[in-house]
């Protein structure tokens, strides 16, 4: 019964060690969707006001969508709307 015992506390340490390794990834995962998502919101903002100095009458919205968009693409997901965007103008 004391090697049983032993070796449930070798399991039960190396299933504490490996979700403090999930939650660590997580954490990370979700640091980096909310800072590319404000990036993302910052981003879709000038463009929208450096467009509209242009006299170029292109503008992305700013809403949940185009916020998760660019919070799980990043900068390519801003050109992706942009693209779109444009697309859907002519």
């Amino acid at each position: 019964m004391n090697q049983m015992n032993g070796m449930l506390a070798i399991l039960g340490v190396c299933l504490v060690v490996l979700l403090i390794g999930a939650l660590g990834r997580k954490v990370e995962w979700l640091v980096n969707f909310i800072l590319r998502a404000v990036m993302g919101t910052v981003g879709i903002y000038f463009l929208n006001y450096i467009l509209a100095s242009q006299n170029v009458s292109v503008a992305v919205g700013i809403n949940p969508l185009t916020i998760l968009t660019s919070g799980f693409l990043g900068f390519p997901g801003i050109a992706v709307l942009y693209g779109i965007h444009f697309f859907k103008v002519l």
